[in-house]
C-alpha cells in the first residue's frame, strides 16, 4: 500500500511526533511514530528533498527549527520569537530564505549557501554508548554479498536496525526507532512468518525493546532486498503495542488497596518464551519472560492481532535487582511440552522455574484484579559470590542443558541440568537435576558481559577487559583455547551465529557492543591429529570494527 506521513494531534502537531501511516481498504492505519529532537515539540511542517531526505520544520523555545531525520541534525535554527505567527520557509542549494510576522511586522531572515566544511569520517550509529545488540538474521540480495542486519539499542533512547556488510566493513542504518524515554537495555526477538499486511517474503520478526521507567515497546520488523537503497536492503517497521508499569497501575480497579508499582523500575533482560504460538491457534498468543531491578521476574502476554500487550504473571521471588531470564521449551511424549525459565540477580543465584500453569492460565489472569506469582522455583543454583551479567543455555544432543554464566567478579560457571517432565505423568511436574557444575574464579580480569555456548564442549565470553575467549568444555574443567582482544571498551552484550561454509566447515559470528561496535568471525578446526593438538586447533579471528 501507499505510505504517507502525518502530523499528529492538533493541527500544528504540537506534541512533537508525527507518524507514518498506511492506506489500506481505504482506512489509514498508523505503522510507527518518530520523534525528532529533544525539545522539538511544536512541529510545523514535513517536508521530502529531492535527495530523499526528510526536513521537519517547527518550533524550538524561541527559535524556528529546520531539522533533517537523515543525520538527525538541527539543519538550521533562527530566533524568531517562538510560535502562534505566520512565517514561509524556502530552501536551495543556493540560499535559505525564513520569513516570519513578529509584532506586526514582516522580517526576513536570508541565508546564502555554503559548502559544508565539516567531513564526517565515521557517522556514528548512536548518540551515547550501545547497551545491547541481536541480530535478526541475514538477507540474500542478488548482485549483493549476504547482509546480516542487526538491532541495537543505547542510552540514547533509541534503537537502530542496521546493516551490517562483512565486505564493505560499514554499518548502514535503516530504521531509528524513538518511542522509549529512557535508555534501552534490553532486546529480544520472536520469528515466525509475517502478518497478513507483510506476507511470507523477506526476514519478519517480532521485536521487543525495554528498558528504563519500565517501559516495553514491541515492533513487527520486514526486512526485504532492495538493490535501489544505498544498503540494499529495505525495512518496513509496525509499531505493535507497548506497556509501562505506571500506566496500568493507574488503569487498575481499587488501586488505592494496591502497592504501587514503581515507576522507575528498568527492565535488565528480556526473553521470548518459544513454542507458545503457532498458526493452529487462533489467539496466537506470544509470552515474554522480563528480568526487573525491582527484583521481581515479570511474565507479559501479547496478541499481536489486537495489539495488547498485557501483564499475566509476577514473582519477587529474588528479593533484589534480577540481572537476567532466559526462557526454553521442553517436549515430553507423555505430558505435553514444557515452559521453562532461568532468572539470575545480583546475588549471584541462578533459579529454575516451570512456567507452563502460567503460561496456559493466561487468558484467566486477564480478568484478576492481582496477578498471579509463579510456582515455587525448581532448583537454586548458587554460582556466583556477586551479580550474574551473562546467561546462556544450550541443549546439548542428549537433551540436557547446559547453562553457563558469568559474573562481577570475573568467574565463570556452568552447570548441566537434566530435566524430568512428570517422570511419565502430566501431574507429577518437572524435576531439575543438576548433573554436574564446573566453575573457572579468574576467567576473565572483570565483569564478563557476554558468555555463549557454542557447541557442548565450546564456549565463548567476553569481557570488560576487551578480552574474547574461546574455552573447551572437557572432563570437568574449563580449558582456555584462544584469546583474542577487541577495540569496544566498556563491553555491554555479545550475541553470535553459525553459517556453514561450502566445504561443510562451521563458522561462528560474533557481534560485540558497547563504546561501540565490533563483529568478529572465528572458527574451530578438529582435522588436526590429536598429537597435535588433544583439543582442536585453536580459532583464528578476523576483526571487523565500528565505532
Amino acid at each position: 500500500g501507499a505510505f504517507v506521513f502525518a502530523l499528529t494531534g492538533p493541527p500544528t502537531g504540537r506534541d512533537g511526533v508525527y507518524r507514518q501511516l498506511r492506506l489500506r481498504d481505504q482506512q489509514l492505519e498508523v505503522l510507527w511514530k518518530h520523534r525528532p529532537c529533544k525539545g522539538l515539540q511544536w512541529i510545523e511542517e514535513l517536508r521530502f528533498t529531492p535527495d530523499g531526505d526528510l526536513l521537519v520544520l517547527g518550533f524550538h523555545a524561541d527559535n524556528f527549527v529546520v531539522w533533517s531525520s537523515r543525520t538527525s541534525e538541527n539543519l538550521h535554527c533562527i530566533p524568531c520569537g517562538g510560535g502562534h505567527r505566520s512565517w514561509s520557509y524556502c530552501s536551495s542549494p543556493s540560499a535559505q530564505v525564513f520569513t516570519f510576522i513578529k509584532s506586526g511586522d514582516v522580517m526576513l531572515y536570508h541565508c546564502e549557501g555554503k559548502p559544508c566544511e565539516q567531513q564526517v569520517l565515521l557517522p556514528s550509529l548512536h548518540g551515547r554508548e550501545i547497551t545491547c545488540v541481536r541480530r535478526l538474521g541475514a538477507v540474500e540480495v542478488p548482485g549483493h554479498v549476504t547482509l546480516n542486519v542487526f538491532v541495537t539499542g543505547s542510552e540514547d533512547t533509541t534503537t537502530c536496525v542496521l546493516v551490517l556488510s562483512e565486505h564493505s566493513r560499514a554499518a548502514v542504518p535503516l530504521v531509528r526507532l524513538s518511542d522509549h524515554i529512557s535508555s534501552v537495555r534490553t532486546l529480544a526477538f520472536a520469528m515466525g512468518p509475517g502478518d497478513e499486511g507483510f506476507g511470507d517474503e523477506g526476514l519478519s520478526a517480532l521485536l521487543f525493546s525495554a528498558g528504563g521507567r519500565a517501559q516495553i515497546e514491541c515492533y513487527r520488523l520486514l526486512c526485504t532486498g532492495d538493490r535501489a537503497s544505498e544498503s540494499a536492503v529495505a525495512c518496513q517497521v509496525i509499531h505493535v503495542a507497548s506497556h509501562r508499569l505506571d500506566e496500568h497501575w493507574e488503569r487498575k480497579k481499587n488501586r488505592h488497596k494496591l502497592v504501587k508499582m514503581d515507576p522507575e523500575t528498568r527492565y535488565m533482560s528480556l526473553s521470548v518464551v518459544p513454542g507458545t504460538s503457532t498458526k493452529q491457534q487462533p489467539t496466537r498468543w506470544k509470552f515474554l519472560a522480563a528480568a526487573c531491578s525491582d527484583g521481581s521476574v515479570r511474565i507479559f502476554g501479547l496478541l499481536e492481532a489486537a495489539r495488547k500487550l498485557v501483564l499475566v504473571a509476577e514473582s519477587f521471588h529474588h528479593e533484589r535487582c534480577v540481572l537476567k531470564v532466559e526462557a526454553r521449551q521442553r517436549g515430553c511424549h507423555f505430558c505435553g511440552s514444557r515452559h521453562l525459565l532461568c532468572s539470575a540477580a545480583t546475588d549471584g543465584s541462578i533459579v529454575f522455574w516451570d512456567i507452563t500453569g502460567t503460561i496456559a492460565d493466561a487468558a484467566d489472569a486477564l480478568h484478576k484484579p492481582v496477578f498471579p506469582a509463579l510456582d515455587a522455583p525448581l532448583v537454586t543454583v548458587m554460582a556466583h559470590s556477586c551479580g550474574v551479567n551473562s546467561l546462556h543455555i544450550h541443549e546439548t544432543p542428549e537433551g540436557q542443558y547446559l547453562v553457563a554464566s558469568g559474573s562481577d567478579d570475573g568467574s565463570i560457571h556452568v552447570c548441566l541440568l537434566e530435566v524430568a517432565l512428570g517422570r511419565g505423568d502430566a501431574a507429577a511436574g518437572t524435576c531439575l537435576d543438576v548433573l554436574q557444575r564446573v566453575s573457572r574464579p579468574c576467567a576473565h580480569a572483570a565483569h564478563v558481559t557476554g558468555i555463549r555456548v557454542l557447541r557442548p564442549d565450546l564456549l565463548l565470553s567476553a569481557s570488560v577487559d576487551q578480552r574474547l575467549t574461546l574455552w573447551n568444555l572437557h572432563q570437568g574443567e574449563l580449558v582456555p583455547l584462544s584469546t583474542t582482544f577487541f577495540h569496544v571498551p566498556d563491553l555491554a552484550e555479545l550475541d553470535y551465529w553459525e553459517v556453514a561454509e561450502a566445504g561443510g566447515e562451521l563458522r561462528y559470528y560474533c557481534v560485540l557492543c558497547g563504546q561501540g561496535l565490533e563483529m568478529v568471525r572465528c572458527w574451530y578446526d578438529t582435522w588436526w591429529p590429536a598429537a597435535l593438538c588433544a583439543v582442536g586447533q585453536p580459532c583464528a579471528t578476523t576483526l571487523m570494527l565500528q565505532f
